[in-house]
Order: C-alpha cells, then sequence, then structure tokens
C-alpha cells in the first residue's frame, strides 16, 4: 500500500528533497548505491556525470517510476518511498524527461490548458475544450507568453520544433501547483538559437514559483552558470557535491569524469 503523501505545498515555496543511502539491483545489476542528496528547498541543483552514471535512474526512483530496493526518499520530511507517482505528483513533484511527454496531437494551447485545469481544481479531461472566459486557459495564455509561445498557441504540439517542446514542458509545469521540478536533459536536442531561452525559462521556474529544481544536464557550461550546487554521478553513486567551483576544482571529479587522471 503506497505511502500517504501530504497536500502540495504553495507553488510559491518550493520543497526540500532528500534522497538516503538509495540503492536499486535489478536481475542481479547493482544500479544504484549508497546514494545521498540532500536538495535545499528554493535551490537549483545540477547532476552531472558520464553516460550510465545512474542519472535518469536516481531520477527514476524520485518520481516513483522505479522502487528502490534499500533506501529512503524524502519530500520535506515526509517519506514518499513507496508513493505512487500520482501521489508524488499531488505533493508537488513534476518532471520532464529526455523524450517529450506532451500530446503530440492536442494544441500548444491545449496542453497547457490541460495541466492549468488540473492545478485549478478541475478534472484532467481531455474533453473540455478552452474557452475564451476559461480561467484554466487564461492562466494557460499567460504561461505560454511567458515562455514565448503564444505565437504557436494554435500549433499541434506534435508539429514544433524540438526546443519549442521543451519551452512546452516548462509552460506546463509554470501551470501546475509544482514545488519541485526534475528536468531530465531539458537541452538535449536543442539547437544553439533556442539554448538562452530555455536557460531563461528555467530561471523564471525557479525564480516566478520559487520551486525547487533538480536537473540532469550534459551542456556542462550551460549547467554551471545556471545552478546553485552540483552533484557528481559515477558508478551508481554520487562522488561530489558541492559549487560549481569547487566540483570543476575537485581531482577525484577531474579523475572519473573530466577525464583528466586513470580512470579517465
Amino acid at each position: 500500500m503506497s505511502t500517504p503523501v501530504p497536500s502540495a505545498p504553495p507553488a510559491t515555496r518550493g520543497s526540500r528533497l532528500q534522497v538516503a543511502g538509495l540503492g536499486l539491483q535489478i536481475g542481479g545489476a547493482t544500479i544504484l548505491t549508497d546514494v545521498d542528496l540532500d536538495v535545499a528547498a528554493g535551490s537549483l541543483v545540477g547532476v552531472i556525470g558520464p553516460n550510465g552514471a545512474g542519472k535518469t535512474t536516481l531520477f527514476n526512483v524520485v518520481s516513483g517510476l522505479l522502487k528502490p530496493t534499500a533506501g529512503q526518499v524524502l519530500l520535506d520530511g515526509d517519506d514518499i518511498t513507496t508513493a505512487s507517482v500520482p501521489a508524488r505528483a499531488r505533493a508537488g513533484l513534476g518532471r520532464t524527461f529526455q523524450t517529450s511527454s506532451l500530446f503530440p496531437r492536442l494544441s500548444v494551447l491545449e496542453n497547457v490548458r490541460l495541466a492549468a485545469q488540473v492545478s485549478l481544481g478541475g478534472s484532467g479531461s481531455l474533453l473540455r475544450f478552452p474557452r475564451r472566459s476559461d480561467a484554466a486557459t487564461e492562466l494557460a495564455l499567460e504561461k505560454l507568453e511567458a515562455v514565448g509561445l503564444s505565437h504557436k498557441r494554435d500549433s499541434a504540439a506534435g508539429d514544433i520544433s524540438h526546443g519549442d517542446k521543451r519551452k512546452l514542458e516548462i509552460a506546463v509545469l509554470l501551470a501546475t501547483e509544482t514545488s519541485i521540478v526534475l528536468l531530465d536533459e531539458p537541452m538535449a536536442g536543442v539547437g544553439s538559437g533556442d539554448v538562452d531561452g530555455l536557460v531563461g525559462n528555467i530561471r523564471d521556474l525557479h525564480r516566478e514559483k520559487g520551486c525547487t529544481v533538480l536537473m540532469v544536464e550534459h551542456h556542462i557550461d550551460v549547467l554551471m552558470g545556471l545552478v546553485d550546487k552540483v552533484a557528481v554521478m559515477y558508478f551508481g553513486t554520487i562522488i561530489a557535491y558541492d559549487t560549481p567551483q569547487a566540483v570543476m576544482d575537485n581531482r577525484l571529479v577531474q579523475s572519473a569524469y573530466l577525464g583528466t587522471g586513470a580512470a579517465g
């Protein structure tokens, strides 16, 4: 039976995320080992590491898609280790994926309006279409304006560029009561011309809502200029967790991740 999870906190306050002694074994293979991470409420934290280091797996465990074989996941001190994905969402945990999770046949506006509709206490029904006087529609239009997609509101989500899809995902999150956001490689596949705009959208998500942001990103130069702290994963565990500059100066990180030592 899933652990009860409290209602979502106010959107203006981020949640504290703690991962303690997290472990995951699948089919006899060890994927995560003794992962400890404490993400302060309202902070913006990056997660880096080589391919196969366990970054997306960590996100899958935190978001409830995978159940750990050891350890705990805590949201504002409440144990959500066994809570369902919907229960975590109701508690304020939102996530984007490496591949888009949008409704491709619905319009850009309809994608955001669905999130706004639920946030305002309605259902997630696809049968209610936007009306000019609808509060959810007004909220959705406001968030599309915030990410610079108002001009594409009538386009099918599946027809817009990859960079715009990422912006649309941010707009969806802005329209919810999310207090902590997991961004899984938000810059992946995004053209260079869209990077600055997407970075601005992430900053807005962090500042406007005051939410906590935890993001995996391979674009190190982009990440280091955006986050407060960086967690470095290597072979399923965290080997460093510090400010961007301290992480870049860390000899273990240089050896294991940046390839300047024997482990490179």
